[in-house]
């Protein structure tokens, strides 16, 4: 477990000393208590009674020049919380305050973590102003302001605070095949834990490289020993019902695992290369209610009245901004109707109730084309489509409108201009006409949604 400091202080400790405030002895023996203790020299000089929060906090003010504020003073701008993730608004204790013209003033316990201004400063591209305040009262604050955080986010907040890292799994010396199980878990946990949305796998120089993914970077994770790789292999296909003993041919399988008592599914796809087998793992969260993605109440609404008519509702946006997500939402949503609901996935990433979910598979013949052929004898009021790859399956899901179908469907458009130029093609001229409701998802936090008319007069 990751030990939990507070740099500013740890930086200051001896101008406690200096100034008279505590005693040498006692900043020694604070430090020594706060890494057994696993907690932050502050908490321990508070919790011993030998200074008060409010004399630390005065102290702080001083030194550092920065306003002490009482959160109870005032109002939060809720519209700034989106700066800063729970999970990183409990592990780096800061809150988003308010937002004037391009400065965010934010509230820290820990001023001089500089790490968690620079996460800010990429995410809110503006100036950032610190103030201190009261570490207790800013961990109710953040409770208190993030209240429809689901379930699964605190839980994965918990997990990022802790900091996995599955190398100090790899360091251990059991080679047995618990051992490898534990070191996949790990690696699961760890990308989940850090937001991340893809693994990849593949042979380098020094061994199995680990890479996690993310909407915004890529980053190499370490590599697994080349003398762990036959193993870790065949062990991580295991987990997905795959047969280990293939390596010659692409597999695709998926792995259902637990981080506390959060359920998630990751789809695994392996495929051959000339250095050995490039293992692919795509992350799924479990499905939120659609109300916390799309919450502006008429845009809600218009996406839901949408689903009574037939017509085509189109989810567009960039790899990794939560186009699946979205849709999983919405199909949860509706899964009490007396609808008929049908997807056609490659894996299905959740177990949706009262929704025929079906996995294309290719080994028997069961793909887009043949499930296009057949579907229909079904007699679905919604289908979701996980992706288009020919224009006559394009065509003809679309023309199932006409027999007062609603079409689900998914597009990659890395923004709105573009968009409008993959769609100008006269393949998809059909499909614009039935377009009853446009979803353009360019991030959890940013999601448009266009009425039939809007959407066509922009697409036209």
């Amino acid at each position: 477990m990751q030990a939990v400091t507070n740099k500013t202080l740890e930086k200051l400790k001896y101008d406690l000393v200096r100034d008279g405030l505590v005693s040498f002895e006692d900043v020694n023996q604070a430090t020594q208590l706060a890494q057994s203790q696993n907690t932050n020299i502050g908490q321990v000089l508070i919790n011993s009674g030998i200074l008060s929060e409010e004399a630390i906090l005065k102290f702080l003010e001083d030194k550092l020049h920065l306003p002490f504020v009482d959160l109870n003073d005032y109002s939060i701008d809720t519209k700034t919380l989106k700066y800063v993730s729970y999970g990183d608004a409990k592990k780096y204790k800061i809150l988003p305050m308010f937002k004037i013209e391009d400065i965010l003033t934010v509230a820290m316990a820990d001023p001089m973590d500089l790490f968690a201004i620079d996460k800010i400063v990429e995410t809110a591209e503006c100036s950032i102003e610190a103030v201190i305040v009261s570490e207790n009262a800013l961990l109710e604050k953040i409770d208190e302001y993030y209240n429809e955080v689901s379930d699964s986010d605190k839980i994965l907040a918990e997990y990022a605070i802790d900091a996995l890292d599955w190398r100090k799994e790899l360091h251990n010396e059991d080679l047995s095949d618990e051992h490898i199980r534990k070191i996949i878990s790990t690696i699961l946990c760890q990308a989940v834990s850090e937001n991340v949305h893809e693994i990849i796998f593949r042979m380098g120089e020094n061994g199995f490289e680990v890479t996690f993914k993310s909407a915004d970077k890529t980053e190499s994770k370490g590599f697994i020993p080349e003398v762990l790789t036959d193993s870790f292999i065949a062990k991580l296909k295991n987990a997905a019902k795959l047969d280990a003993s293939v390596s010659e041919v692409p597999q695709l399988g998926k792995i259902d695992f637990k981080m506390g008592d959060l359920s998630l599914v990751a789809s695994v796809s392996t495929f051959p290369t000339i250095m050995g087998e490039r293992i692919y793992i795509k992350l799924y969260k479990p499905p939120v209610k659609l109300s916390k993605l799309i919450n502006n109440p008429d845009k809600y609404n218009l996406l839901i009245n949408t689903l009574s008519t037939p017509g085509v509702i189109f989810v567009c946006g960039p790899q990794l901004s939560g186009k699946t997500h979205l849709i999983y939402a919405l199909l949860n949503e509706i899964s009490g109707s007396n609808k008929n609901i049908m997807t056609l996935e490659s894996i299905a990433k959740y177990n949706l109730p009262n929704v025929s979910q079906c996995e294309l598979n290719e080994n028997v013949g069961f793909n887009m084309d043949k499930a296009a052929k057949f579907i229909e004898f079904q007699s679905p009021d919604i289908i979701y489509l996980e992706g288009m790859k020919n224009k006559e399956t394009f065509d003809y899901f679309s023309e199932l409108v006409f027999n007062d179908k609603v079409i689900i469907m998914e597009f990659l458009a890395n923004n709105m201009e573009d968009l409008r130029d993959k769609i100008a093609y006269t393949d998809f001229e059909t499909l614009k006409s039935l377009i009853s409701c446009l979803i353009f998802m360019h991030s959890y936090d940013s999601i448009e949604v266009f009425d039939k008319t809007t959407a066509q007069k922009y697409l036209a």
